[in-house]
């Protein structure tokens, strides 16, 4: 019996009656468990082997070890480890064993990753499969640092990389913006000809998307490969997607993948969406929205949530707020989603009564609810119900507001008249006003006549920080809005002179109540 079987249970049966059962005869059955995808049950075959007292060889025990990354079950994984240490087969040095002791630290969670670390410095002989575990498992961990580190030294060891280190490596330069490491590894693999792979193509691809969007690099490499597949036409609709000016080349793009006979998946359909949204096409959405119901992904979560800002986004909110209805399972995006467009469009009670439903049917609101609620209120003026909700989160330590809450009921207090009780909560705030705060104040007092107010707050600003030259920005804006120019020269001349040049920031500074 080799293992080669498609009848598992046959296979156990004529296992189980048999008269004696050797070491070669247990490995054989754990081995083929492992094969035809039965993991849980090659790992109590194991257990049961080592409880009839055989011992494996540590090729088995490294498969084993990796059915433990598998299945998630990370204990069995470590006491593996120790008999194996118990038992010295460490002292054998098999660098496959070694190889997924080091994935198994690198990707429990539950456990110090200074032991992967351990492991790998012991290993008596490194390959490019053990390199690229600790490659992996350091991104995977975002030890971006210690990856890179890796891979420099798994060459200065003279040990070639190959293409699952590579794919390996295309997320950190992704992460960082490493740009220049990105084209090194792209030009390694032209060289070494792996860049006809696809998973290489589509890595790379997915690296000049998100390091500035080189889509003539993109494109280049989408046309050159010889082979293509569903993930690398995602991709590339996903990349044309992001940006107005190339959203509608990711249409393009979904509409030849089809032509070619390739069946968009749940992947490309998000990027579909994704460049609907981006072009504001409602008959664009709209067909693609047919296209998924006729594919029965409309029921996906993610799917769903797409749909729903898609529609927002366009100015349908009939179509969003259908979608929501439709959805069998929300979270809180499609809350706040649904939210939001009702208050954007000037459906104020019907955005608190969407909030307050939210809460009632036991949905935790997140910051992200409480600033498209807070929306709501300053898009149709309701002061009162939006100071309740600010001073709720303010409360509430599990959604304490952030910068974009304060900026949010800043402009509502602004626009409703109360200009000293929004100059209170500037006064307050744990963090640095933005700009768009201060421009708020200013917009507030100019609609209702309050410039002298403006003006006494740019001034308090510049003698406090009279080396910021915000300040000096926001001075001469209000001396602009009250069509005060020889305020406005005076103020240029001054940055001139002290060569102060326009910023944008600006840091806390305790503020007064100005009245």
């Amino acid at each position: 019996m080799y293992a080669k079987f498609s009848d598992v249970e046959c296979a156990r049966k004529l296992f189980d009656d048999m008269p004696v059962r050797d070491e070669i005869t247990w490995s054989s059955m754990v081995n083929g468990f492992i094969r035809n995808g039965y993991f849980v049950e090659s790992l109590e075959m194991f257990k049961e082997m080592y409880a009839r007292g055989f011992v494996a060889k540590p090729e088995l025990i490294a498969s084993v070890v990796s059915t433990c990354v598998k299945t998630g079950d990370f204990g069995l994984g470590t006491e593996i480890h120790g008999l194996v240490v118990v038992n010295g087969l460490m002292e054998e040095k098999s660098v496959f064993l070694s190889t997924a002791l080091v994935d198994l630290y690198l990707r429990c969670q539950c456990h110090d990753s200074l032991m992967a670390f351990r492991v790998f410095e012991r290993m008596g002989e490194r390959n490019e499969v053990s390199w690229t575990a600790m490659i992996s498992g350091c991104v995977a961990n975002q030890n971006y640092g210690i990856a890179l580190d890796c891979f420099r030294a798994m060459q200065g060891e003279g040990i070639k990389p190959n293409r699952v280190t590579l794919v390996a490596m295309l997320p950190l330069c992704t992460e960082f913006g490493f740009i220049g490491h990105g084209k090194e590894i792209h030009g390694y693999a032209f060289r070494h000809g792996f860049h006809s792979d696809i998973c290489i193509s589509s890595a790379l691809m997915h690296m000049y998307c998100n390091c500035g969007g080189l889509l003539h690099s993109i494109k280049l490499i989408f046309e050159r490969s010889t082979t293509k597949d569903v993930v690398m036409w995602s991709s590339i609709i996903s990349c044309f997607a992001q940006s107005e000016a190339s959203a509608e080349e990711a249409m393009k793009h979904f509409h030849q993948m089809q032509i070619e006979g390739f069946q968009p998946n749940y992947v490309t359909m998000l990027a579909v969406i994704s460049a609907c949204t981006t072009l504001r096409s409602l008959s664009h959405g709209r067909g693609v929205h047919g296209r998924i119901v006729k594919s029965g992904l409309v029921f996906d979560l993610f799917i769903g949530n797409s749909l729903l800002n898609m529609y927002a986004k366009c100015g349908c909110l009939t179509d969003s707020s259908n979608v929501f209805e439709e959805m069998s399972v929300r979270d809180n995006f499609s809350w706040s989603t649904i939210i939001g467009a009702y208050g954007l469009h000037g459906y104020g009670e019907e955005a608190l009564q969407l909030f307050h439903e939210m809460q009632e049917r036991g949905e935790e609101p997140d910051s992200i609810t409480f600033l498209a609620v807070l929306s709501a209120c300053n898009h149709c003026g309701f002061v009162e119900e939006g100071k309740k909700l600010f001073d709720k989160s303010v409360r509430d330590h599990k959604t304490p507001p952030s910068i974009e809450h304060y900026a949010c009921h800043i402009d509502l207090l602004g626009r409703a008249g109360k200009v000293e009780d929004a100059c209170d909560v500037v006064s307050t705030m744990p963090m640095n006003p933005s700009m768009k705060i201060w421009s708020s104040l200013v917009s507030a007092c100019k609609l209702h006549g309050r410039l002298e107010v403006a003006e006494a707050l740019a001034h308090r600003l510049v003698k406090l920080e009279p080396e910021n030259a915000a300040n000096h920005t926001l001075l001469s804006m209000v001396y602009a809005e009250s069509s005060n120019w020889l305020g406005v020269e005076q103020v240029r001349k001054y940055m001139d002179a002290e060569g102060l040049r326009k910023s944008y920031g600006y840091s806390r500074i305790a503020l007064e109540n100005q009245g």
